[in-house]
């Protein structure tokens, strides 16, 4: 399914539709999203790097998914019941952008710390 450019804002507090929540999950429809091909910095991170690096993914996550139609593609649920998908747009895997930003890494299986 292709979807419109939808105005995405940032996640408040409380509930939550059509918004991001950090740089690899976002809310969609009532829906919670986990982009399944990569991993990204923490909000509440380790260090001040990995916390500005976090901000940086979730601001360009916004700005990606807010700029162009997008596609999703569901790959099922992870542990937490976010559902896992790859999100596409024009450009290719919206991971992969943010990868090639230096704001995620290409999802390999576990957590890697951000912190040097």
């Amino acid at each position: 399914m292709i979807l419109a450019a939808i105005a995405l804002t940032l996640c408040a507090p409380g509930p939550r539709d059509n918004c991001v929540v950090d740089g690899d999950t976002f809310w969609l429809a009532g829906e919670k999203l986990r982009i399944a091909d990569i991993d990204t910095p923490e909000l509440n991170g380790d260090c001040s790097a990995e916390i500005q690096r976090a901000i940086l993914a979730q601001e360009r996550l916004l700005a990606l998914l807010n700029a162009a139609p997008f596609k999703i593609h569901r790959q099922g649920r992870d542990r937490y019941s976010r559902t896992l998908a790859i999100v596409t747009n024009d450009r290719g895997s919206v991971g992969d952008q943010l990868v090639a930003e230096g704001l995620a890494r290409t999802w390999s299986g576990r957590r890697e710390g951000w912190c040097e």
